[in-house]
């Protein structure tokens, strides 16, 4: 018996990276039962985050090994997007993510773990689940602080941005994060507003779009995006587009 825990300990050591959140999945999956958990736990071999969730003894965990968690070991497909996607990939420079919010993007009716949502990761958690775009088109794998996290490309963020203005994004702001997207891949752009349900950020990208004159936005073929019909009054009081057909807060339109 006491070679099996040892055994099971070893195997406990080995997951047990620094700055990485263990579920109670990830350990069932090496053999460590809840009455070993509990053992360990009082031993001090383990640390509680959460209902479901440990963590190395003294370890500081930060948002990236909870969100990896998540994605890895619950199999929840989450990914950090807008805002926070990004200001990962340096495209928002004058935002701070420490001590403000952290946006994650998920399909519809997904649920994030109470662990996850409960703990205080210093910023505020802000979670949609939506459709309006595919679910894994323009995602990627990236590397914040030596811990993969699955994040929107910029392609992708930019338009999750659009998908919240005017109400939790600011539509000035997110066009001067456009003007600063120089680089964005017209096929994927193409890709991504051809199979985007939200009338609403097909217009806002391609008036945007036109408006910033980036060189990529003429390679972007629109044949099959989706506009809708009749006009969008996207703010009260503002000013209307007869192109895109709609209605813009009168700053934006000043740009």
């Amino acid at each position: 018996m006491a070679t099996q825990k040892e055994t099971k300990l070893k195997s406990l050591i080995k997951v047990m990276q620094q700055g990485n959140v263990m579920t109670s999945s990830l350990l069932d999956s090496i053999g460590i039962s809840s009455d070993l958990r509990k053992y360990y736990l009082e031993s001090g071999w383990l640390e509680p985050l959460g209902r479901g969730a440990y963590k190395k003894p003294n370890d500081n965990i930060e948002w990236e090994g909870a969100v990896n968690a998540i994605q890895k070991q619950k199999a929840i497909s989450v990914h950090v997007g807008g805002l926070s996607a990004l200001s990962l990939q340096g495209y928002a420079h004058y935002y701070r993510l420490d001590n403000e919010t952290l946006y994650l993007f998920s399909k519809q009716r997904t649920k994030l773990p109470k662990w996850f949502t409960d703990y205080d990761w210093g910023l505020k958690l802000f979670h949609k689940s939506s459709s309006f775009l595919l679910n894994d088109l323009g995602v990627k794998e990236l590397d914040i602080k030596e811990i993969p996290v699955r994040v929107s490309t910029p392609e992708r963020a930019i338009m999750e941005c659009l998908y919240l203005a005017p109400q939790k994004s600011d539509l000035v702001e997110c066009y001067q994060l456009f003007e600063g997207l120089v680089n964005l891949r017209p096929k994927l752009v193409t890709e991504l507003l051809s199979n985007c349900s939200s009338i609403k950020v097909n217009r806002l990208f391609l008036y945007m779009g036109e408006k910033a004159n980036h060189q990529w936005f003429k390679f972007i073929k629109k044949d099959n995006i989706e506009l809708g019909s009749g006009d969008r009054m996207i703010v009260k009081n503002g000013t209307y587009d007869a192109k895109y057909k709609i209605t813009v807060p009168k700053e934006l339109a000043e740009l």
